[in-house]
């Protein structure tokens, strides 16, 4: 049986929750493999010494950010935080390397970024055999250094037509790109339900006949909720605060001239979606594509708030015409008038949409294991064919099976005659 790890970390939840659901979409496919969970900051730091020095977890302040709002700056951190990783590369790639000798996994998937290079070739160094793959879980990539690095020989996994072109324009090769129809989203977004939409509505003391928006900031919610609440007043809406209980408390205290649901911490957000009409919230691909896949036209808050990975997404979201994107929550209610005046051709935009990412991605990894064991059992002519050279390699210096972390090329040598080339 073949092991897969799943890489993931805690920083804003959406990596957790995409390991999460692609472990479960493996499971119910039938695929016959042992999947592992992998935090990657327990592995970089298995005696917990962030914690007891500093007394929280790595990610615990950057969710504290995200909660209380505080992202204005994000982008200038981002590059700091890239620096210090790569002066603790040799550090990196040797506790990962430790690791990855003693869990002897046979395939390798990340869902995280900023750290790939150093997984990359700690996994090149200690198992070259085994393939390495990234899914961005991301619209698109930040460059440079944060989903998709140069010179790894590896395979990516892209949501989105900018990803897939991210991906080229670094020199990666077409059969180690692989495009999905979207991001990753649990599968319980899929499940069709039947639903009495009415009764439901009444039944939290909504008017089914009035639109209802879905207010979502992710897991932690964000202090922005308060004011569209507060400019919201004769509009009805469901409030998702997460895990943010103080705010969810606050929130149940403003007054409002429309019915309004108030929740915190809860796992049927897929319900409260199917009873709303539009969403309001952040750019984040997870609850962005999960509103898309519950058929909601979305109103996204763009501006300099924004964390840089989620720029994008607002673009996409104009460019698909599934919504509306605002500079500040402080028009939100020009922007609901925007929605429901259109609301019939943001419906229709969004119905065209079919994201079956999480089901598509499984059969993807069973090819790129099924290539690697062909490739290991391979006559040398066959691999130098799979490894996309096609000229002669003297004999007895090409493995059966190089390195992903050596890109191999066929160049000229000094004499004039053909050389093979692996470049780190």
């Amino acid at each position: 049986m073949k092991t897969v790890d799943l890489i993931y970390f805690n920083a804003g939840g959406g990596h957790r929750a995409s390991a999460r659901a692609l472990e479960a979409v493996i499971r119910d496919q039938g695929w016959p493999w042992r999947v592992r969970l992998v935090n990657l900051f327990e592995v970089l730091d298995p005696r917990d010494r962030y914690r007891s020095l500093t007394g929280m977890g790595p990610e615990d302040l950057y969710n504290k950010r995200l909660a209380r709002g505080w992202t204005i700056g994000l982008g200038q951190e981002l590059r700091l935080l890239q620096a210090f990783i790569r002066l603790a590369h040799p550090h990196l790639v040797r506790q990962l390397q430790t690791y990855w000798l003693q869990a002897e996994p046979d395939l390798v998937v990340s869902l995280v970024p900023n750290f790939n290079r150093a997984m990359y070739r700690s996994l090149a160094a200690a198992l070259p055999d085994v393939p390495y793959v990234t899914v961005l879980t991301d619209m698109a990539d930040v460059p440079p250094r944060f989903w998709i690095e140069r010179d790894q020989r590896q395979h990516f996994v892209c949501g989105t037509a900018r990803a897939v072109e991210q991906a080229r324009a670094l020199g990666h090769a077409e059969d180690r790109i692989h495009a999905t129809s979207g991001m990753i989203i649990r599968p319980e977004f899929y499940a069709e339900r039947a639903i009495d939409r009415e009764g439901e509505r009444r039944r939290l003391g909504l008017d089914p006949a009035r639109p209802v928006g879905l207010v979502l900031f992710g897991g932690h919610g964000s202090k922005a909720m308060l004011t569209i609440a507060r400019r919201l007043a004769d509009t009805q809406l469901i409030l998702v605060c997460g895990r943010n209980e103080a705010l969810a408390a606050e929130l149940r205290t403003l007054p409002s001239r429309a019915p309004r649901v108030v929740l915190g911490y809860t796992s049927e957000v897929a319900h409260y979606m199917r009873l709303a009409d539009f969403f309001i919230g952040k750019p984040g691909p997870g609850s962005l594509s999960e509103a898309l896949q519950q058929g909601l036209p979305v109103i996204l808050v763009d501006n300099a708030w924004t964390m840089p990975q989620e720029r994008y997404n607002a673009q996409w979201v104009r460019e698909m015409e599934v919504g509306v994107c605002h500079r500040s929550v402080r028009t939100i209610d020009r922007a609901v008038a925007e929605m429901l005046g259109r609301l019939d051709h943001f419906r229709h935009k969004v119905a065209r949409l079919d994201n079956r990412a999480v089901f598509e991605i499984p059969p993807i990894l069973a090819s790129i294991i099924d290539d690697a064991e062909r490739l290991r059992s391979a006559p040398r002519e066959e691999a130098r064919r799979l490894l996309g050279c096609e000229r002669e390699v003297p004999a007895g210096f090409l493995r059966v099976r190089p390195a992903p972390g050596a890109a191999l090329s066929c160049g000229e040598g000094d004499s004039g005659g053909m050389k093979p080339v692996f470049v780190r």
